[in-house]
């Protein structure tokens, strides 16, 4: 039996992870999950407030009641450099009322109209579990950052903003999030989101409807227009591609008026970033060209505006990445065999690197994530459970 199971046996850390998963904290509520993990850490023998944080939640447009939570193990330096390990702390909404119960090698929540939690309450498990064993074991380590950030979902706020000045430059970086820990992410697509505010002119619908000028048919002329062409949904322009995706949209009053206003949320993405920009670019000349098919018979036409800009920045990691050769060494160790992973979604790791600490990700058994189906592989929680433990040890 390894040091890390005497100091946090399986059972421990499944009990714990269900704690974890069991606590309401979607992004910009996530104090709970951060008052837990706190706790815990002092009980380990970490001392009172042992987690530093930043002030990520105010610079967030989200706001939110706390930034991202900080431990710093100084270690021995002659053991490595500094290591950083992190994961988010919050969930989507689907999953607050979790109720984790272990069925086999599973677990899920009990309520069927919610989501588990896993992500990332199981990568956040990961973190607290190795810090407690080291705190426990006192075993000999690198010096090592450990990194709960706050507001991953919907926008990847709590990693844009951290303060890199309290990580104390680590040289590797590895970022617990997803399903099998065997796959490593070495790069990430880009995403740009954008608001399209769509200018009508409002007039009865039923006595002159020919006077008004339609939002609606605005949005909707340039929506279908982008369908047509190849810009919406996945975009393939001969070796080039990407995504675009008409997330909402908001528009009129009633049926009795020509609607006077639309507002759609739109998302770009491409590993590309000129191709990103290029989808963009198709996404307004879309729009432009419907303002000039609507006239009104007085002849007056709508206005659009957009406003928007870059979420997260694409990234791939060289083949030669010092980050990647530690975790795929560390990996055959355990007897898993390691593939690498290119992800169409964004991720904490793409700010991060963005932010100069370039991050690899790697998963902790979840799956169908964002949804009332949504398990926890035991099995693979543990493993990933081993991986930052031989990270965290230099083993």
């Amino acid at each position: 039996m390894s040091t890390q199971e005497l100091a946090v046996s399986d059972a421990e850390a499944l009990d714990l992870v269900c704690q974890l998963m069991a606590i309401r904290g979607r992004g910009g509520e996530e104090m709970g999950v951060m008052e837990f993990v706190g706790r815990k850490l002092t009980e380990a023998g970490a001392g009172p407030d042992p987690l530093i944080f930043d002030h990520a939640n105010q610079r967030s447009e989200l706001g939110g009641g706390i930034g991202n939570g900080i431990l710093r193990l100084e270690g021995d330096p002659a053991l490595g450099p500094r290591r950083l390990l992190m994961a988010h702390t919050d969930t989507v909404p689907v999953c607050l009322g979790s109720q984790p119960t272990v069925e086999g090698n599973l677990v899920r929540s009990a309520d069927p109209t919610t989501g588990l939690g896993a992500d990332d309450r199981s990568g956040t498990a990961v973190l607290l579990t190795t810090a407690m064993a080291l705190l426990r074991s006192g075993a000999p380590h690198p010096p090592l950052t450990f990194l709960w950030t706050v507001q991953e979902e919907g926008g990847l706020h709590g990693a844009k903003h951290v303060d890199t000045s309290l990580l104390g430059e680590p040289a590797h970086s590895f970022n617990f999030d997803g399903g099998d820990p065997a796959k490593l992410l070495i790069g990430a697509t880009g995403g740009y989101r954008m608001w399209v505010h769509v200018q009508g002119y409002p007039s009865h619908a039923g006595i002159a409807p020919e006077k008004g000028v339609s939002a609606v048919a605005i949005a909707s002329i340039a929506i279908a227009d982008l369908v047509e062409n190849g810009w919406h949904g996945l975009v393939v322009k001969g070796d080039q591609t990407g995504t675009c995706n008409i997330g909402t949209v908001e528009a009129g009053v009633a049926t009795n008026v020509v609607a006077e206003h639309a507002k759609l949320h739109i998302e770009a993405r491409s590993h590309l970033p000129g191709f990103r920009a290029q989808i963009v670019a198709a996404i307004e000349a879309a729009f432009l060209r419907a303002v000039d098919k609507v006239v009104s018979s007085e002849g007056r036409r709508g206005s659009v505006t957009f406003t928007g800009g870059a979420v997260y920045e694409s990234f791939r990691l060289p083949d030669e990445d010092p980050s990647l050769i530690e975790l795929e060494r560390v990996l055959r160790s355990t007897g898993a065999e390691p593939r690498r992973a290119i992800s169409n979604g964004g991720l904490d790791a793409n700010w991060i690197t963005s932010n100069g600490i370039p991050t690899i990700t790697l998963g902790t058994g979840q799956h169908d994530i964002h949804t009332v189906d949504e398990t926890l592989n035991i099995a693979e929680y543990q493993l990933s459970r081993q991986v930052a433990w031989r990270l965290a040890t230099g083993q």
